[in-house]
C-alpha cells in the first residue's frame, strides 16, 4: 500500500516527503509539515498513535485492528490539535457500499430480512473478517437492529470482494463490491489527505464524503 499511495501522490503532483516503515524516525520538524498516511500493522500503529499525533500535521490511518482502543487514539489525536480521519476502506466505491447499506437496512427493518455477510481476500492479509466487512456489519446491524454473521475467505491474490445479503422468505437482495486492485484504497487516502487542511478532530471517511 505503501508504494501505491507513493504512486498517487506523484501522480497529483503533490510533495512526498518520505516513505518509511519506522514513522517515528522521521524528523519532527519535517513531520510537523506533512500529513501521515498510515497502512502498517495493528501493533505498529498501536506503537505508534502518540508520536504521529503530537508531531505530524494531520494523519489518515487505513490501518485497522485498533477498535478497543478506538476511544485512546481519538483522545491522544484531539489534545494535540492534529485531524485524523480513518477507515477500515478508503475505497470510494465502498463508502458508496456504506451509504446503499444504510438505505436499504432502514427500508428492510421490520419486514423480516436475515442479514450475513461474506468476504474473500487474499492468503497474505492478516486480519479476518476484513476491517471492512466488520464496519459494513456494524452499519446493518445498527439500522436493521440484527448483526449479521460474516464468513471470511483466503486464497490467492484477491485484493478483496464483499457480498452482503438479506434473505427473507421471499427474495434475496444482494450487495456486493469488487476491488479489482488495491489501488482505489491508496487513491481515496491521498484524497482524504488532501482533505485535513483546515479540518479538527476525528472522522471517518465515510462521514466526511456521505452527506
Amino acid at each position: 500500500m505503501g508504494h501505491m499511495v507513493e504512486e498517487v501522490v506523484r501522480r497529483k503532483g503533490l510533495e512526498l516527503a518520505g516513505c518509511t516503515e519506522d514513522v517515528c524516525s522521521l524528523d519532527p520538524g519535517l513531520a510537523k509539515e506533512c500529513v501521515c498516511i498510515d497502512f502498517t500493522t495493528p501493533a505498529a500503529f498501536r506503537a505508534n498513535f502518540k508520536w504521529i499525533a503530537e508531531h505530524f500535521k494531520a494523519a489518515v490511518v487505513g490501518t485497522t485492528g485498533w477498535e478497543d482502543i478506538a476511544g485512546e487514539v481519538a483522545a491522544a489525536f484531539v489534545a494535540a490539535g492534529t485531524p485524523m480521519i480513518h477507515s477500515s476502506n478508503f475505497s470510494i466505491g465502498v463508502n458508496a457500499v456504506y451509504a446503499a447499506l444504510e438505505k436499504v437496512s432502514d427500508i428492510l427493518k421490520g419486514n423480516g430480512y436475515t442479514p450475513h455477510i461474506e468476504e474473500t481476500h487474499h492468503i497474505h492479509k492478516l486480519d479476518a473478517p476484513s476491517g471492512t466487512a466488520k464496519s459494513m456489519a456494524s452499519i446493518v446491524a445498527a439500522h436493521l437492529g440484527e448483526m449479521p454473521g460474516i464468513d471470511s475467505i483466503r486464497e490467492g491474490e484477491v485484493p478483496g470482494t464483499h457480498v452482503v445479503e438479506f434473505k427473507s422468505g421471499v427474495d434475496l437482495i444482494k450487495i456486493s463490491h469488487e476491488a479489482f486492485s488495491r489501488m482505489g484504497f491508496a487513491e481515496g487516502a491521498v484524497v482524504a489527505a488532501q482533505m485535513t487542511e483546515g479540518l479538527t478532530g476525528v472522522h471517518t471517511f465515510k462521514e466526511l464524503i456521505i452527506k
